[in-house]
């Protein structure tokens, strides 16, 4: 480990790192940190770093570029200012109001460029109760990139920030997670990277669509079934639950669960024990429950539609997912990152493509009632428009350009996805007149695909293929 200089020891003549109260107290613990396999600095009151583990040094080190005698703000945020004066939340000022340990989510510069890092600080205290130093652990964020990636969480504004730290808190423990949101927000990324970031990282995730399985096959899909228990059930087939065993079971659109299977679904939850249709014998269940949904359960309740002791189960740790226009701040790195994910999934030897700038304004400025789910689409289709590999304003969809003409009556009640809900009479008409893919109209409904299609197949206004 990087020790002190000899000047923050008493009795030195030197003034480079100057002497503090209780140095050789902090020697053993800079020999203690040392083999600590987590990274770890030593502060002074004034921000200065006094040490560094060998842990740190490989993950935070740059050939060249000492940290000890630094201070910590200048070397992780570049900043010339502590973190408070710069907008940001500062662990150090809070733990030394608290005098007790703070922890923190932040954006770092690191070798790899800007990274998530989770930061915990705690007080050291001399016998005189004076806080003579800090202990600063840094754990890098592996669920979130805050750089363009073609997988992953991307982001790095502060209401996506909330959110991951939120994930990063409760990832290590057993309590089920209850993600909300609106539709397109990407639950299902956020529910992956909390397992990600769980003990159960090496077992199953298995991802339960409560909105695409029916009444009649909801038990069977769960729990698995007997062969012989019904007809067509010619072999023993495991459930999902059996399926998750040891790892994490998510319930996307948990709203969607019949009141019906409500019941068998708290039972599951409450007892770990389940029996496949057809079956006398019990089985045990181990996962941790993640659920996921857009819709608004609280109102679900008072009306009856959702049972009231399930929502208490499934929601001990809630996490809200910020919709896109709360995050625009974003939106450059997600369209780095969403065209890049779009070239590599095509097949084809990827070509760089870039967005001019008015076009960029133009996404910045939309309110995307879609999300993330609507962006991607737009930039796909825009994609293919960009002969010459640059998105131009005119490559967008008229809504985005703000350029909806009235005559279009369809559009009208396009606007109102995301503030009202659709009667089956209105998504009937838009539906009849909308030009373009399902999964299109389902991103400015402001909807999911699999809930556009399953009202549309109830209206009979899906064919065989698929496509309304």
């Amino acid at each position: 480990m990087i020790l002190p200089e000899p000047s923050s020891v008493p009795n030195a003549s030197s003034d480079a790192v100057p002497a503090q109260p209780g140095a050789p107290e902090i020697a053993a613990l800079v020999s203690y940190l040392e083999y600590d396999p987590q990274p770890s600095i030593v502060l002074d009151p004034d921000y200065r770093i006094l040490a560094a583990n060998t842990a740190y040094r490989r993950q935070f080190g740059v050939a060249g570029q000492p940290h000890v005698g630094r201070r910590c703000y200048q070397v992780s945020h570049h900043y010339d200012v502590p973190c408070d004066q710069a907008g940001e939340h500062c662990p150090m000022k809070r733990a030394s109001e608290l005098r007790s340990a703070d922890r923190v989510l932040h954006i770092h510069h690191t070798p790899r460029g800007p990274e998530h890092v989770d930061v915990e600080l705690r007080p050291i205290f001399d016998t005189r109760r004076e806080i003579v130093a800090y202990v600063e652990r840094l754990s890098t964020v592996r669920g979130a990139s805050a750089r363009p990636s073609v997988d992953g969480l991307v982001g790095r504004a502060p209401a996506f920030n909330e959110a991951i730290a939120a994930l990063q808190r409760v990832a290590p423990s057993m309590l089920p997670v209850l993600l909300l949101g609106e539709s397109g927000t990407g639950k299902e990324l956020f529910a992956h990277a909390l397992h990600e970031a769980s003990d159960r990282a090496q077992r199953p995730f298995v991802v339960v669509d409560c909105s695409g399985i029916t009444e009649t096959l909801f038990e069977s899909e769960l729990f698995g079934y007997e062969k012989g228990s019904f007809t067509g059930a010619v072999n023993r087939k495991p459930g999902l639950v059996e399926t998750a065993q040891g790892g994490t079971l998510f319930l996307d659109e948990i709203g969607d669960v019949p009141l019906s299977m409500q019941v068998k679904l708290l039972r599951l939850i409450e007892t770990g024990a389940f029996r496949r249709v057809g079956s006398v014998e019990t089985q045990r269940a181990d996962f941790r429950l993640v659920a996921a949904t857009h819709k608004p359960l609280e109102q679900m309740l008072a009306a009856g539609q959702f049972r009231s002791d399930l929502y208490f189960r499934i929601s001990a740790f809630p996490i809200r997912l910020p919709a896109l226009r709360d995050r625009s701040d974003d939106i450059p790195l997600l369209v780095d990152s969403t065209l890049q994910r779009i070239a590599s999934g095509r097949g084809t030897a990827p070509r760089k493509t870039l967005v001019a700038p008015e076009a960029l304004a133009l996404l910045r400025a939309y309110r995307w009632p879609g999300n993330i789910r609507e962006l991607r689409n737009v930039l796909e289709r825009a994609s293919l428009l960009a002969d010459d590999g640059v998105i131009r304003p005119e490559h967008l969809p008229e809504m985005v350009r703000g350029e909806v003409p009235s005559a279009r009556p369809e559009h009208a009640a396009l606007r109102l996805a995301g503030r009202t809900k659709l009667t089956d009479v209105e998504l009937a008409r838009i539906a009849a007149g909308f030009v373009g893919m399902r999964r299109d109209l389902a991103a400015q409904l402001g909807i999911s695909e699999r809930t556009l299609y399953r009202r549309l197949k109830a209206l009979d206004q899906v064919d065989s293929n698929g496509e309304h």
